[in-house]
């Protein structure tokens, strides 16, 4: 009649372990557990770049990184400029590089030398 409750001593040993308690036999050393969780990074608070009065005579960059429909986003969005504010000059740019955070530095120069403003497409 023992076997069946085997499972049972088997879960009130896990659960006990999951817990972090300390378990100890007879015979045995202590042993803790500890949480596999960890302690995050501190959140280092970025301020919002500053918005633009207008947009009258300025060039916005429309920058792709490549995920999947982010240019048929951003070229609905430069259509939509073109109809609704002629005197916004838009430039559509594929980023370098996968992803959000691979680097593009000649773009960066560009957009910092030519461009106001940045709308990037980074994907979900």
């Amino acid at each position: 009649m023992k076997q069946p409750y085997r499972w049972l001593h088997a879960l009130i040993l896990a659960s006990l372990m999951c817990a972090g308690l300390p378990l100890a036999a007879a015979d045995q050393e202590m042993l803790t557990t500890l949480s596999p969780l960890g302690n995050p990074p501190g959140i280092e608070l970025i301020p919002l770049a500053k918005r633009l009065d207008n947009l009258d005579g300025k060039t916005i960059y429309f920058v792709d990184d490549g995920f999947l429909g982010g240019d048929v986003l951003l070229n609905e969005m430069i259509k939509w400029f073109a109809e609704n504010q002629p005197n916004v000059k838009t430039e559509f740019r594929k980023k370098g590089g996968m992803g959000f955070a691979a680097e593009d530095p000649q773009l960066w120069a560009e957009i910092k030398e030519k461009g106001n403003a940045v709308v990037m497409a980074t994907g979900h």
